[in-house]
């Protein structure tokens, strides 16, 4: 009686684990990074009534039998985390990040180094990006060559604020567009004009002009100008003598020059380092042609720019953070590290495990971030409900409303049901 009452209760105090372990996934539905638990069962020992029959061999032998046994109650084997891949869920917010895949955050706590796969993260008074506990996000800022060793130790990431980008003075002018192959009435015809802003090596925005006249039949003079300058009228002032052009009549493409030209900006108008390179586009199909037709000849790019101030910043798909600056350009700040942990271990709540030793750093090779989160290279997202944001204004791209968790798991002998799936925000 007592060996039976015994095995009930067994049965009632492993159940109780398991409803407790149940009830915890259920409160944690909501919790950012958490992984649900399952338990699973086992038996405890069973005591032997009767030993095994052996096999007699021989027409007349009798056969082998079973022992009888007894089971004396049921015990908890293990409570096993799940950590299978989670769905996207939107948060709006560009700092929240959404790992897929194997790996963890890497964090600085209180000295200690430690991994977590919330990735609700924020900004310090410092810039740095820290977890809602405070953990320092880890990873490799760039160096002074801009460039990003990511065998070197890692650092907190540290966004920095009120960073500008130094001007740089256009070297290279891209030309292209139509020019009208009709004649003119009379040579020289009249002049096609086109703009672009280019700088100087301070910055300064400097309005040019490129002027096209026709002076014979294929064949055209192009005109670089300046602005002003200290002459007694308001006109741009030519910048040398004019460059020859010529089109080839049966495929309007350009012949000559062969070699892109180039001119120099006088210093009164801004400082340069040297001339700056007229592209023609001789070789490619946006270049300048001649075909019957209205001219569109137009300055298409230049490769200067002026003074610019940080104004954002994305996170690719390799988990670059690369700056915005308010002059069109961008440049990496810095790349997050994941760690690899060769057991891993649940995060306590969500939040965050200390694996001393054995972590192992990495930058997601075969892995990306896209749009504030690293993805696997086949974008497939499954399993455990994950938060994963789609930053604003820097990364605008629409993605799903918040899923809720979702019971689903074996239930059977010797395996409890583990409850619902869970949401995580973690590192488009």
């Amino acid at each position: 009686m007592l060996r039976s009452m015994f095995s009930g209760v067994s049965g009632l105090r492993s159940h109780q684990t398991m409803m407790d372990v149940i009830g915890n996934n259920i409160a944690n539905v909501n919790t950012v990074g958490y992984k649900s638990s399952s338990v699973v069962f086992q038996d405890m020992l069973s005591q032997v009534m009767n030993g095994a029959g052996v096999a007699v061999p021989g027409a007349s032998g009798a056969g082998g039998t079973n022992p009888t046994q007894v089971g004396l109650g049921v015990q908890v084997g293990s409570i096993t985390s799940s950590f299978a891949q989670g769905a996207s869920q939107l948060t709006g917010k560009t700092t929240d990040l959404a790992i897929q895949g194997d790996g963890f955050l890497t964090v600085r706590q209180n000295g200690e180094q430690m991994y977590t796969r919330n990735g609700a993260l924020n900004f310090d008074a410092l810039g740095r990006v820290v977890t809602s506990e405070g953990g320092v996000l880890q990873g490799w800022l760039v160096g002074a060559d801009g460039k990003i060793n990511t065998n070197a130790s890692v650092s907190d990431l540290v966004m920095p604020l009120g960073q500008s980008l130094p001007p740089a003075a256009t070297a290279n002018v891209v030309l292209g567009g139509n020019l009208d192959a009709t004649p003119p009435a009379t040579y020289p015809g009249p002049e096609k004009i086109a703009t672009i802003t280019v700088y100087d090596a301070q910055g300064k925005a400097i309005p040019m002009q490129f002027g096209f006249k026709a002076t014979a039949a294929n064949t055209w003079a192009l005109q670089p100008y300046s602005p002003d300058g200290s002459d007694t009228d308001t006109l741009p002032d030519a910048i040398g003598t004019p460059i020859s052009l010529t089109f080839d009549p049966a495929t309007g493409k350009l012949t000559a020059p062969t070699t892109s030209p180039t001119f120099t900006v006088p210093s009164g108008v801004g400082q340069f380092s040297g001339p700056i390179t007229l592209d023609l586009g001789t070789s490619s199909a946006d270049g300048l042609r001649q075909y019957a037709g209205a001219s569109s000849v137009s300055a298409a790019s230049q490769d200067g720019s002026a003074l610019g101030a940080l104004q954002g910043f994305t996170i690719g798909q390799d988990g670059i953070i690369t700056g915005v600056f308010s002059n069109g350009h961008n440049r990496a700040l810095g790349q997050i590290a994941l760690g690899q942990l060769l057991e891993p271990r649940r995060p306590r709540e969500g939040r965050r495990v200390h694996v001393p030793g054995d972590g192992q750093l990495r930058s997601g090779p075969g892995r990306r971030a896209e749009h504030g989160r690293t993805r696997d290279a086949h974008g497939v997202d499954a399993g455990d409900v994950e938060r994963r944001p789609r930053p604003g204004v820097h990364q605008p791209d629409p993605r799903p409303a918040r899923l809720p968790g979702e019971l689903e798991g074996h239930h059977g002998v010797g395996r409890a049901a583990p409850g619902p799936r869970q949401p995580e925000a973690l590192v488009q």
